[in-house]
């Protein structure tokens, strides 16, 4: 807890915050915002439809921009901790007219703050191409997820029915690998490909004829026969580094994955080999037990899911092995009804003595059920078709992404939404606040994710506000408080002294001030990070737990608003 002294000592209370909801006036942009519960940090979003990845501080406000006049979403972006910027971009059908599907995309990029780029890769071609989401390792390597096309001929061989070949072909995903190699490229490491390990019981003469059921590790050939030839649409990937294991979000198959990274490339083809002595089999799968023969629809967990990833392992997700979720799997389930969402956590139930999952007597994977699970009131008020996520929060709140409403919001554990924002485009085109909400899919939003102010990307840099996105935009949020009315406007009071500066663990702060004074302590985003009551001439606040930069401490009086600046030393 931050103190405050004072001399001689008296009693004092600490003022809530303070917090705004103009919902009811607001239709795009920040529509919600409680200072005071909200955890303060920068939000990252890159919608679709223009090529511009915004940084959002909580005010709504553009605190920063990456633009691009050539590509689009397509679709995951990253803030590493150096401030560096992972990106999947596309140019839509453009891109690739053979291999084309939602989500799909055409080369990674990394770009520096100042938007200048330090290495690229093209995978994009009549044969592969990139799509949806990647993870940044933490020996700065690049997981991908890529379309392989595999012919009909081919996939007949391989056990396919004819009749699931409705697009005369199938794009089974793979996952690569890529290092950079230090002259603005990168090259192929490892890779990891659904054809090594199917399983069929259609044809048999064809290879890996067997009962789908006997073989969970394995992928039926034939699951979903309706399917396009995007047919698993893998739309998110993340990297446990402790457990050396890769997570896969399949929402053609409304199941999560689960392989094994400590692979080679060949063993990633074969069933041995790894931590696990599976290879590249399955080592996990979870949420449609139809999809390997063991269940039907009374045993689906997951519908169309996306955002599949291990809490507090993604790059900047803030939450500490300390936290009771750190680890879990988070996902976000988009059609469990046919007009509401969901979003999970889950935990798998590992045996770290045989580095396996091991399948429970019935011959599936626990758990039974989600560890938690957050459903909107009424839950018609969270409802996406695809895309979206879910972020936990390192103050116990919960970040969600609506994807095809674009719209983002907060949620605190008493399940208040404290926090608010809808993507203010339509069709890439920045709206004007008052313009009705965007249509549905006109600001699509892969992700939303949230970065606490500490975190190191932002150390140093200019994160002063820049603009809106949307025009004749709502200012009131995170304006500083006015002087009593007919007082001529804010005054800065040059008599009261603050010492020493800068600061480090604590600060002075002396005036002529009456009994009863509030007051504040502002960041440089606008937030209230401070508040007391004065009774005396001199007053002590604990800084310790203050992150480095500069403040703002304001006194209101009767007349006036009095101001000073300090900065902060760790």
């Amino acid at each position: 807890m931050r103190h405050l002294k004072l001399y001689p000592v008296v009693s004092f209370f600490l003022l809530s915050f303070f917090a705004f909801s103009l919902e009811a006036q607001n239709t795009i942009g920040l529509t919600t915002f409680d200072h005071d519960r909200s955890f303060a940090g920068y939000n990252l979003m890159f919608p679709h439809g223009q090529g511009t990845v915004f940084l959002l501080d909580n005010c709504g406000r553009i605190a920063h921009s990456w633009p691009d006049t050539i590509f689009k979403p397509g679709n995951g972006v990253y803030l590493m901790e150096n401030g560096d910027l992972y990106v999947c971009k596309g140019r839509n059908a453009a891109s690739n007219p053979i291999i084309h599907a939602g989500g799909a995309g055409e080369l990674v990029e990394v770009r520096d703050w100042d938007n200048n780029l330090l290495w690229q890769f093209v995978y994009n071609d009549a044969s592969v191409r990139l799509h949806h989401d990647i993870a940044v390792m933490p020996n700065g390597h690049v997981l991908a997820i890529a379309y392989e096309r595999i012919d009909s001929a081919t996939a007949v061989a391989a056990g396919r029915n004819p009749a699931a070949l409705s697009e005369g072909e199938l794009w089974p995903d793979k996952v690569i690998e890529l290092q950079p190699d230090g002259a603005g490229g990168a090259s192929i490491v490892w890779e990891w490909r659904v054809w090594d390990h199917l399983v069929q019981d259609f044809d048999p003469l064809a290879p890996n004829f067997d009962n789908p059921a006997m073989r969970p590790e394995r992928i039926n050939i034939n699951y979903g026969m309706d399917a396009s030839a995007d047919w698993q649409h893998s739309n998110s990937v993340s990297y446990h580094p402790e457990l050396d294991q890769i997570a896969l979000s399949v929402p053609h198959f409304d199941e999560l994955w689960i392989i094994d990274h400590s692979t080679t490339t060949a063993e990633a083809a074969s069933s041995s080999g790894g931590l696990s002595g599976m290879g590249g089999d399955l080592l996990f799968r979870w949420g449609n037990l139809a999809a390997y023969s063991m269940g039907g629809p009374a045993d689906q967990q997951l519908y169309f899911n996306h955002d599949v990833h291990w809490v507090g392992l993604r790059r900047g997700d803030g939450v500490g092995p300390a936290d009771p979720d750190y680890g879990k799997l988070a996902v976000f389930n988009n059609r469990v009804g046919s007009d509401f969402s969901r979003a999970h956590l889950l935990v798998p139930v590992f045996d770290t003595v045989s580095w396996s999952y091991p399948l429970g007597g019935d011959g599936t994977w626990g758990p039974a059920d989600f560890d938690w699970t957050y459903e909107r009131t009424p839950p018609q008020d969270m409802y996406s078709t695809g895309l979206s996520s879910v972020q936990k929060l390192p103050n116990g709140n919960s970040l969600f992404c609506v994807g095809r409403e674009g719209i983002s919001f907060e949620v605190a554990p008493d399940d208040s939404v404290i926090w608010s924002y809808t993507t203010p485009l339509q069709g890439g085109v920045p709206l004007n606040q008052g313009d009705p909400d965007p249509s549905t899919g006109a600001n699509l939003t892969f992700r939303m994710t949230r970065y606490g102010t500490d975190y190191s990307a932002f150390d140093g840099r200019d994160l002063s506000p820049k603009g809106y996105i949307e025009g004749n935009p709502d200012t009131t949020f995170c304006n500083l408080p006015e002087p009593p009315s007919g007082t001529g406007g804010p005054m800065v009071d040059e008599d009261w002294r603050a010492w020493p500066v800068p600061a480090r663990d604590r600060i002075f702060l002396r005036g002529d001030w009456k009994p009863g004074t509030e007051i504040a302590i502002y960041n440089t985003v606008g937030f209230k990070v401070w508040s007391g009551i004065a009774y005396a001439e001199i007053i002590e606040i604990d800084l310790s737990g203050f992150d480095r930069g500069p403040y703002l401490a304001v006194v209101v009086g009767d007349t006036r608003i009095s101001r000073i600046r300090f900065f902060v030393r760790n």
